[in-house]
């Protein structure tokens, strides 16, 4: 094992596999190190232990990564004397990488070496092959229509290559207890099995022409595509956040956390801060845990997390104190973020001063929602083609959603080209608004005091979109008096002791109480997705209820690995009678040794917070000329540059529009900006072409 691995990479993972991979050298800054040949650049620097990748040219701070999908600039640096997103530039052998300080001089380059531009003509365009796109592709695919599916990664399988988690929802619609990773290689499998549907990886979707044509970048040149249908299903980007120290490296988005841990098994983080309780936040803190990092906190703006509430009560089970009605105020450090300040807010989201906490951290992660990547259908539209959207580039919901969306999509667009006369049915629809559902109505928590036999315990309350337990109980014991997929599981009848229940449930959830060898000390059996390394049988555990408080002790006698739900662990635990059908986890980091506060910070005015991320143009600059009068938005970047950087004003704009709103300034009288003609940096070479095709 080299240095580079014993600091910066996951060796050991209770889900995934590490790779192998060929270790090749590069250089960063004249410095010889080592990487995963094919692994992103942005990756292979961090796990070098190198998380600063440059200066901005305008006051000198820090730059590293934010997205890790390459939708921002932050990582940008000099490769092989090119400017480049190095989130999405693959490693190769003897690279030179050099940062960005200040505004570097280029060297002269030659153009790419790359085909000349070629048009193909396709039945359907999919743009983005995630769970939506990859799901409509299949049902196309079997009609026999051609189909071209690009995706600007070197993977099938978009966000569902991050989610180590297994889903919600149904199991005979959209793979519910299966986990993404595994979700990703099954729709995979069937893609590669349609010989009508065309993969184009790590391609790169510029633009759509007003000639109903779209320009695709790959690595071996441009392309023009001529689809009958476009079907965007390019997912959502990461809503940013503007507070003091927003912009200092370890500072990032949830998404990009998920791609370093999870995609490329980078070690990023050792002490984190989650800023937002919704799905992403409390999942993103969860893969955390399972790659032996430490949470710190989650701070949630509402009186409760808006994620699912088994989620919630996963997280805390586990030992992570959630601090609800709290925001963030400001991140702290020089040149890479050493603490960030909460403080707990009113009923109008304004932080009240006096309640201000500071932890030390290594590492902030920003999950406040999503924003659709609809631009390609929007200009689609514009310009008269047939043109749909699904997945999270429609609405922004769980992948099981996405993935629903993405079939009924298809086959409407089957239907438009008389490939299939198959109709949508009225179910689907129906099922597609309820996988959707963001958690309804939460019932009264209450727990059997029955103490003989062996029985499940569903420790789920609150209505959301999911059936695996119902689905594989093989006495059908498990079932809902109310809506069959929305409904709270009941069990009723005489349990085998089967734990197939236990084991895939996705909230973890359901636990096993046995009191058929002991009434003093029954066993409780626990689902448990760590690494069987932490806990050895004979130990005394701490174990908790359904909200994360102690219970007591018990003993593992067991860890059992059960069939059908690869990596998901069963602890047997021994536990006194008085606690066994409360027990619904096991502790595995002590909250009290989380809180440890910083040094005092001082608290920076928001005036100073980043809003332009690419200029570094705060909130300060532009509340003046608001209140200077200025309305036009392009006008704002002439002035400001705000909106004028590599991104294309993807991460700035809506913060943008937030803060008229504050000012209150009327949506009516704001200027929009003009969209950027393309959706990311190319060299005019690939334009031209240097190879002839034969």
């Amino acid at each position: 094992m080299s240095p580079a691995d014993a600091r910066g990479r996951i060796t050991r993972h209770p889900i995934i596999i590490p790779p192998e991979g060929r270790r090749v050298e590069f250089t960063f800054n004249g410095h010889v190190m080592e990487g995963r040949e094919g692994e992103v650049l942005s990756s292979a620097l961090f796990a070098n232990g190198i998380h600063i990748f440059g200066h901005h040219h305008k006051d000198g701070g820090a730059q590293g990564i934010y997205c890790a999908n390459g939708q921002c600039s932050q990582c940008a640096l000099i490769i092989d004397g090119v400017p480049l997103k190095s989130c999405i530039v693959p490693l190769k052998e003897g690279m030179e990488l050099h940062s960005v300080e200040g505004l570097p001089e280029l060297l002269e380059t030659d153009p790419p070496d790359v085909n000349a531009p070629e048009i193909h003509e396709t039945d359907v365009l999919i743009v983005g092959a995630g769970p939506a796109g990859m799901a409509a592709a299949v049902e196309l695919g079997r009609t026999g229509l051609k189909v071209i599916l690009v995706d600007d990664k070197d993977r099938l399988g978009g966000k569902l290559v991050l989610q180590t988690h297994k889903f919600f929802g149904s199991v005979a619609d959209c793979h519910a207890g299966t986990r993404g990773i595994e979700i990703a290689r099954l729709l995979s499998e069937q893609i590669a099995a349609l010989a009508s549907i065309d993969v184009w990886l790590e391609g790169i979707v510029l633009a759509v022409f007003s000639d109903r044509t779209v320009g695709i970048r790959l690595p071996e040149g441009y392309r023009i595509v001529k689809p009958k249908y476009l079907l965007v299903s390019a997912g959502a980007r990461e809503k940013f956040l503007s507070f003091p120290g927003n912009d200092l490296p370890g500072v990032y988005g949830a998404g990009a956390f998920q791609t370093l841990v999870n995609r490329d098994l980078v070690r990023c983080a050792e002490r984190i801060f989650v800023i937002g309780g919704g799905n992403v936040g409390l999942i993103a803190a969860y893969h955390a845990l399972q790659a032996d990092m430490t949470i710190i906190g989650i701070a949630e703006a509402l009186p409760v997390c808006s994620g699912y509430l088994v989620h919630a009560d996963k997280i805390k089970r586990f030992g992570v104190p959630i601090y609800t009605k709290h925001t963030v105020l400001t991140a702290h450090g020089g040149e890479h973020v050493e603490a960030v300040t909460i403080a707990q807010v009113d009923d109008s989201f304004r932080a009240i001063m006096g309640t201000e906490m500071t932890f030390r951290i290594d590492t902030l992660l920003v999950a406040v929602g999503l924003d659709p990547v609809n631009e390609f259908y929007l200009k689609a539209k514009e310009y008269g083609m047939n043109a749909v959207l699904a997945g999270d580039a429609e609405e922004i919901a769980e992948a099981s959603a996405a993935m629903f969306s993405g079939r009924i999509r298809g086959l409407e667009i089957a239907r438009a080209l008389n490939a299939s006369t198959q109709e949508v049915k009225d179910d689907w629809k129906e099922k597609a608004e309820i996988l959707k559902s963001p958690g309804g109505k939460v019932h009264p928590y209450r727990v059997p005091e029955r103490t003989e036999g062996v029985y499940p315990i569903l420790h789920c309350n609150q209505e959301i979109p999911c059936n695996p337990c119902m689905t594989v109980c093989p006495k059908g014991l498990i079932c809902t008096d109310g809506h069959p997929i929305l409904g709270l599981p009941k069990f009723d009848g005489v349990c085998v002791g089967c734990e197939k229940c236990v084991s895939i449930c996705p909230g973890l959830a359901v636990t096993l109480v046995d009191w058929r060898k002991s009434k003093d000390t029954p066993t409780v059996t626990v689902p448990f997705e760590f690494g069987e390394w932490i806990l050895s049988v004979g130990q005394e555990v701490t174990v908790t209820n359904r909200e994360g408080k102690p219970l007591g002790t018990a003993v593992l006698r067991e860890i059992k690995k059960p069939p059908g739900t690869p990596r998901t662990l069963l602890l047997k635990l021994e536990t006194p009678a008085d606690i066994a059908n409360r027990i619904v986890g096991v502790r595995i980091q002590d909250p009290a040794k989380l809180h440890a506060e910083a040094e005092a910070w001082s608290v920076c005015t928001p005036d100073d917070a980043i809003v332009c991320r690419c200029e570094r143009v705060t909130a300060g600059e532009i509340r003046d000329h608001l209140r200077n009068g200025l309305r036009d938005l392009n006008e704002l970047k002439a002035l400001t540059r705000a909106g004028f950087g590599a991104c294309g004003g993807k991460t700035c704009k809506a913060l943008i529009v937030r803060i008229c709103r504050e000012e209150g300034i009327p949506e009516g009288e704001i200027t929009p900006f003009t969209e950027r003609p393309l959706f990311a940096e190319t060299r005019l070479g690939y334009f031209s072409g240097r190879k002839q095709v034969e």
